[in-house]
């Protein structure tokens, strides 16, 4: 088959699957329905009432559920970055129905891939993705330690607190770097710059933009005034660099406010629930006390809200680190931060009440007579696409167990493709249209054509083509293999008919164009 007849077949594909599910992209409602979980995590919480999140074994209670391989689907991209490969899809199908999504989930946290991945998702929200001031800064270093931790399961708010106190030399301490990555050194301030801490902690971890303030009281009728930004700041100048790395001293913080003729002494304050605060321990100390107290909300609100955001790859709150202080708020915010903070922030605990509620698990279709939202199809980010289109070369899972080859040549050609087809960057959930370049980057790119190729050992295609039994079981794996679904009856008969009488060479080729063009559709491409 000629190439121009596989662009028309992608043309005709692209279309139907818009027409199929009619998707708008549609901002959730401030009152969301209610949000029900379908599944019993083992969990009790006596702190809590968690009412709104029913429990139930029942897989049939949510109405229009999305397929198992849709969520399957869903599951591994949110948490590792790329599509499941077929070795995984088996495994999954051969496991009890009812069993499942907690299998699953239980076979994702124990993947390096997806603390890794995950790490790197949150790394953004702390530290941007600059590489920052070489002589004091590796974020690499920060991002394993990050991965490391979420490994471990550590509680998120032990995570928060160990970076906004980090002390020591930025290699032996990676935390230290959260700090250091403000540094400039074309500035002749030394050490650590309050005024971007301030602004970080306030965005990443309670999800409030109060650095908006921090030149001139808010004059939109927000409660915010320009001291109330730089009062969070003065609990960072005592953050200097010494010999011995980050070191607390007692350096007071200065700051010349508008229509001020100089800068006067700020002391430490917190803009909200000021009765949190601790009276003991250092300025870091008492900030990171409360930033994460459990009675201070906005923290779990923050924590749910960036979670669902990688799950969906869409907020419950839009833009994802300005969440209103005192609301409104959709139920799902309010019903998963009192779970997080039951739960004492478990990472993993809060991802499985996600995954198991029917807002994950329902379909992306659009259903007229369904009470609950369907589930919002997104655009794949960069390194998803890049993720995917090399796991659907390889049967098996490409991860920490695959040969070092596969592995060096994964984190080669993804960084390669990223570079070209554009790295989403810090602002990482804003909704923005694919570009004419970035499909061209997919179409006609080195990365595609490379996994695509004839080649047995390194690419499925290949590999599909020459072992399997049968044409219709060669469709079926590709399908499988790129879009994580079975091919239709109607997509089998037609592929089968064009492989048909087609031998050796010509039937490599034809494999090769058929994963092509499986990997240049729009269902690929979207998370759905």
């Amino acid at each position: 088959m000629t190439r121009l007849t596989f662009i028309s077949l992608w043309l005709l594909t692209t279309v139907s699957l818009v027409l199929f599910w009619l998707y708008q992209d549609k901002p959730y409602p401030p009152s969301a329905p209610k949000f029900e979980n379908t599944t019993n995590t083992g969990k009790t919480h006596d702190k809590q009432s968690t009412s709104s999140l029913t429990q139930s074994l029942e897989r049939n209670l949510i109405q229009n559920r999305a397929s198992d391989l849709e969520i399957l689907r869903r599951l591994s991209m949110a948490l590792t970055g790329t599509i499941p490969s077929v070795e995984w899809i088996r495994d999954y199908e051969a496991w009890p129905e009812d069993q499942r999504i907690s299998l699953a989930l239980e076979r994702i946290f124990g993947d390096r891939r997806s603390s890794d991945y995950l790490a790197e998702r949150f790394a953004r929200a702390f530290v941007g993705v600059e590489n920052g001031p070489f002589l004091v800064y590796r974020r690499r270093r920060m991002v394993d330690d990050l991965s490391e931790m979420i490994h471990a399961n550590r509680p998120y708010d032990q995570i928060v607190k160990k970076l906004i106190t980090a002390k020591g030399i930025w290699t032996s301490k990676p935390e230290v770097n959260f700090l250091t990555a403000t540094i400039d050194p074309n500035n002749d301030k030394e050490g650590p710059d309050e005024i971007k801490l301030a602004a970080r902690v306030s965005r990443a971890f309670l999800g409030i933009r109060i650095d908006c303030v921090q030149c001139h009281d808010d004059m939109f009728g927000d409660r915010w005034k320009q001291k109330d930004f730089h009062q969070m700041a003065s609990f960072f100048s005592g953050a200097e660099m010494s010999l011995t790395g980050l070191i607390e001293s007692e350096k007071p913080y200065k700051y010349r406010y508008k229509r001020q003729p100089a800068p006067a002494l700020v002391p430490p304050q917190v803009p909200f629930n000021e009765s949190l605060l601790p009276a003991e321990g250092s300025l870091r100390e008492r900030l990171a006390a409360w930033v994460t107290h459990p009675e201070n909300k906005p923290f779990a609100r923050a924590l749910v809200n960036r979670v669902w955001a990688m799950m969906f790859n869409k907020p419950l709150v839009n833009p994802v680190d300005s969440i209103p202080v005192e609301g409104p708020f959709p139920e799902a915010l309010e019903s998963l931060a009192n779970e997080a903070i039951a739960s004492g922030f478990d990472l993993r605990h809060l991802i499985t009440m996600i995954a198991n509620s029917s807002r994950f698990q329902i379909t992306s279709r659009t259903l007229d007579q369904s009470e609950t939202p369907p589930f919002p199809m997104t655009r794949l980010r960069p390194e998803q696409v890049a993720g995917s289109i090399i796991q659907s070369a390889s049967l098996e899972t490409v991860d920490a167990d695959s040969h070092i080859l596969s592995r060096v040549i994964r984190i080669l050609q993804q960084g390669e493709f990223i570079k070209r087809y554009g790295d989403a960057g810090e602002d990482e959930f804003v909704g923005t249209g694919g570009t004419i370049p970035q499909r061209l980057t997919v179409m006609n790119g080195k990365l595609v054509e490379e996994r695509t190729e004839e080649n047995l050992v390194m690419n499925a295609a290949t590999r599909i083509g020459a072992l399997a039994p049968n044409d219709s079981v060669a469709v079926e794996m590709a399908y499988l293999a790129t879009l994580t679904r079975r091919p239709t009856e109607s997509e089998t008969q037609y592929f089968i008919n064009r492989f048909r009488g087609k031998k050796k060479k010509k039937r490599a080729t034809e494999m090769q164009d058929l994963f092509w063009s499986l990997i240049n559709s729009t269902e690929f491409a979207w998370n759905h």
